[in-house]
């Protein structure tokens, strides 16, 4: 799933290329907006807010909008070959004189008042990537389930805005905690700056990288690595699900570095 430095840089990109512009011609080809045109408003920003993406127009209208695994946002020059999927995938098209951007796979697009976009975007924590980033809250909203373990707690957006599996487990290998580690025994603005820092160190890359080396197969210290040796210690990275069904993500962690806190963990 993209996680927030991923729907920024989309939104960078999306507000570069069709701010300020007016659309001369929009197909939303999900049922719920099938027979909405929006042609004639002039795109003012787009910005991110963990891992939603709002398209503000003119008028008091948004375009909302949320990657879940795979969707995204391609943009195209007139005439340019769409390849961002098939033809089936396509879920809105948004047409400027200069630019066309094509959204993917969208499992998540809907139309909100401007001024109501707390309808789709209120219910989310601090936003780890926004300037005024409220780190008290942030820490406050985690220290509020001390029962929960650290990794079920970092995932979820209610606390804090933009982590997603990738940035939730490095950050738990680099801070030694095992993720069935309860809240109560976590040093939570520890944790907090660290995933912030993570998250805008990698808002210019391409990649997510937590190793300080973006080359294939040396960017991450245990995501996606079951099975393979610790890049510190050589023990054998553990893998399992964590967290409740559907909402159950699977996670990394190197026993060693990250010792279980009593023999009732995993």
């Amino acid at each position: 799933m993209p996680e927030g430095d991923t729907v920024w840089r989309a939104c960078q990109r999306l507000n570069q290329a069709l701010g300020g512009q007016e659309l001369v011609r929009t197909d939303f080809r999900v049922p719920t907006l099938a027979t909405t045109d929006l042609s004639g408003r002039t795109v003012l920003e787009v910005v991110a807010r963990g891992k939603h993406l709002l398209m503000r127009l003119s008028g008091d209208v948004t375009i909302h909008s949320h990657f879940r695994m795979d969707g995204s946002w391609h943009l195209y020059r007139p005439g340019e070959k769409w390849r961002g999927g098939a033809s089936h995938q396509i879920r809105a098209v948004l047409e400027t004189a200069s630019w066309t951007a094509v959204g993917y796979r969208l499992p998540v697009l809907d139309l909100v008042a401007t001024d109501a976009e707390n309808s789709v975007v209120g219910h989310l924590g601090p936003d780890l990537l926004a300037p005024d980033f409220d780190r008290s809250l942030a820490i406050a909203n985690l220290e509020a389930e001390p029962d929960r373990t650290i990794s079920e707690a970092l995932l979820d957006q209610r606390n804090l805005a933009g982590i997603g599996n990738f940035y939730r487990t490095e950050v738990c290998f680099l801070l030694g905690l095992h993720p069935w580690r309860p809240v109560s025994s976590v040093d939570l603005a520890a944790a907090v700056d660290l995933s912030r820092r993570l998250l805008k160190a990698n808002l210019r890359n391409g990649t997510q990288v937590s190793t300080g080396v973006d080359r294939p197969g040396q960017r991450t210290w245990v995501f996606e690595r079951a099975g393979k040796p610790c890049r510190r210690c050589r023990t054998t990275i553990s893998t399992a699900m964590i967290g409740e069904p559907p909402r159950d993500r699977i996670t990394y962690w190197c026993p060693a570095c990250q010792p279980a806190v009593d023999s009732g963990t995993n």
